[in-house]
């Protein structure tokens, strides 16, 4: 990291001049954070302690509210500290740890996402086969896939943009560090590696993301062929929910981190980053817990 030595913090964007406004923050945040932390607890709990959901499905579940307590954890309580103490300042290697923690949980949860989708696909379109396709060390294998390669990239990308150039300043368009806004202070061509690092990521996650809707294309054709008009809707009701969370994930992630800097603003950067790397921690448990009769019973 080269540049360490001529930067030894980031200034991150605040929220609001006045000092009610801040504190206002600070309580919004802290709601959505304890919410978060609440519902993705209770399921972890639920999961790890009722032998009824050892299953495939609440596995994942599992892994998902991880994922989600960690990437939300990475974002707001810094956020929340410096709205409190109206501080703008996050040290050099705290950004760089911010930076790393978020693409990993950022593209674990993508592709954990797109294990879930197979584990519907199988469980409607195959059920006969869902115990060979998915047996216990298959799944330990496709969670362990998720995390580590979510872990390579998130190195990969951490260590590229902290070794370029740093020259226009230190103040950072956004509540946490993020590797488009830092790209914006370097100061020679080098940061179009990183861009081209991030187009590539991009196209892996295009990819998941046209595996996810044609798995859900094909459990939409299944559950069609259901003679029962409750079943149907009960499945339209858990599917269609997801799919528009994942739908809204995906496309402000890469919106994100893709978007021409013609287009951007502090505006509009802030409410794409909280719907990449907020909402999905606090929705996800109302998605996949509260209509799952199984999971409220173990609750």
């Amino acid at each position: 990291m080269s540049n360490g030595s001529s930067i030894s913090q980031f200034l991150l964007l605040a929220f609001a001049d006045t000092r009610e406004l801040q504190l206002l923050t600070f309580w919004l945040f802290l709601g959505i954070y304890l919410a978060a932390l609440l519902g993705n607890g209770l399921i972890i709990t639920a999961v790890a302690c009722d032998h009824h959901l050892h299953t495939p499905m609440y596995f994942f579940l599992l892994n998902l509210s991880l994922i989600d307590l960690g990437s939300i954890s990475t974002t707001l309580p810094k956020a929340m500290a410096n709205s409190l103490w109206d501080n703008r300042a996050i040290s050099y290697p705290g950004c760089a740890a911010q930076v790393f923690l978020l693409v990993f949980f950022i593209l674990a949860e993508l592709y954990l996402l797109t294990v879930m989708a197979y584990d519907r696909y199988v469980a409607i379109c195959k059920p006969l086969h869902y115990g060979t396709l998915l047996g216990s060390r298959a799944c330990v294998h496709m969670a362990a896939a998720a995390w580590g390669s979510a872990f390579l990239n998130a190195v990969l990308h951490t260590a590229n943009t902290f070794s370029l150039p740093l020259c226009r300043g230190n103040a950072l368009d956004q509540f946490f560090c993020e590797i488009p806004q830092i790209l914006k202070l370097s100061c020679s061509d080098s940061y179009l590696r990183e861009v081209g690092l991030l187009v590539v990521s991009a196209c892996l996650g295009l990819g998941c993301f046209v595996f996810l809707v044609v798995s859900y294309v094909q459990i939409f054709r299944a559950v069609l062929r259901i003679p029962s008009e409750q079943g149907r809707h009960k499945a339209f009701s858990t599917c269609l929910p997801d799919l528009a969370v994942i739908s809204l994930y995906v496309s402000t992630a890469m919106f994100a981190y893709l978007k021409p800097l013609s287009i951007s603003s502090p505006f509009l950067d802030v409410v794409v980053a909280v719907l990449y790397s907020v909402v999905p921690a606090a929705v996800n448990p109302l998605i996949y817990s509260m209509r799952n009769q199984e999971l409220r019973d173990a609750l």
